[in-house]
């Protein structure tokens, strides 16, 4: 059995050090409590909004959040992941998924695939299949937000992984009116917020270990005149191979971490993936977001958010 922790983290918007500051403290007290395996949040050293300061605060591979997870590494001979806006040579950010072994080297990275939404003003995707080199005798696999909500996250990694470590950044449906309506589709999101993991852990064969953020969001609508005001979903939690949650921290507990003893290894995957491009319902407001926030963000990102030069 190894013991297993994942950080649920409420971010400050694009504040870098005082985001690092708060991981490095939770990851601590997680190591204080015995933890070997480590894993931060989607967007650990920013948080997630569309707010155009974001741009400014990625980071290059060897910076400051990369320099997080080698050090906790280190410091507790533990191996620590998560995930964070990434400037790269080429002049593209990336949403890079990073782990650290327990003498302080990277394993491997993970690229998110796909943006969501207005995150892709901020950075592009990326090709990899998420299957990391083996570390202490097992290969991990790394799956981000919603890659864990896609059917082509679980052929690049079923049945070929000992573990998921992975983070999300999962927003709210907002409270517009007719507030009826829009409260029956937040209680759908936060249920499959709250599901993806163990149905994620079923389909690929292997335990799920995922961080989360919680707090609330206010930020301006990409192409509108609305204000978005909300919250991350949280929920960070350890699922077992068999879709059984070990442990689970909710949103309302605030920043903190969940930890279990978990069996690290591949077992034949419970459930089949479906044939389409989507594991679940992501509901009326996050489809139509879906669609035109990754068109509007593809070319705010081509003005803005690249660095060219």
């Amino acid at each position: 059995m190894t013991r297993v922790a994942v950080v649920q983290q409420a971010a400050i918007p694009a504040d870098v050090p005082a985001n690092l500051a708060m991981c490095e403290q939770l990851a601590d007290d997680a190591a204080g409590a015995g933890a070997e395996i480590i894993v931060l949040p989607e967007f650990f050293s920013t948080g997630m909004a569309f707010l155009p300061e974001l741009v400014d605060c990625a980071q290059p591979a060897d910076g400051a959040a990369a320099g997080l997870l080698t050090r906790l590494a280190r410091r507790h001979h533990a191996i620590v992941g998560g995930s964070f806006l990434c400037r790269d040579a080429d002049g593209d950010t990336r949403n890079a998924f990073f782990l650290a072994t327990p003498d302080g080297e990277f394993v491997g990275r993970h690229d998110k695939d796909l943006p969501t939404m207005w995150e892709n003003c901020f950075y592009v995707g990326g090709d990899d299949d998420g299957v990391l080199p083996a570390v202490d005798g097992f290969t991990p696999g790394a799956a981000v937000c919603w890659e864990f909500m896609r059917t082509q996250s679980v052929r690049r990694m079923r049945g070929r992984v000992d573990v998921v470590l992975g983070g999300s950044c999962w927003w709210s449906v907002p409270e517009w009116p007719p507030h009826a309506v829009t409260q029956r589709w937040e209680e759908a999101n936060a249920a499959t917020a709250a599901d993806v993991a163990p149905a994620f852990a079923r389909l690929v064969g292997a335990p799920v270990a995922h961080a989360a953020h919680c707090g609330d969001v206010v930020c301006p609508m990409p192409l509108t005149p609305l204000t978005y005001r909300g919250h991350c979903q949280g929920g960070a939690v350890i699922v077992a191979a068999d879709g059984q949650v070990l442990a689970r921290r909710d949103r309302t507990a605030g920043p903190g971490f969940a930890m279990a003893d978990v069996t690290i290894g591949r077992v034949t995957p419970l459930d089949e993936p479906p044939g389409g491009f989507w594991l679940h319902d992501r509901g009326p407001l996050p489809a139509v977001s879906w669609t035109y926030q990754n068109w509007h963000g593809k070319r705010w990102y081509a003005k803005h958010g690249r660095r060219h030069g």
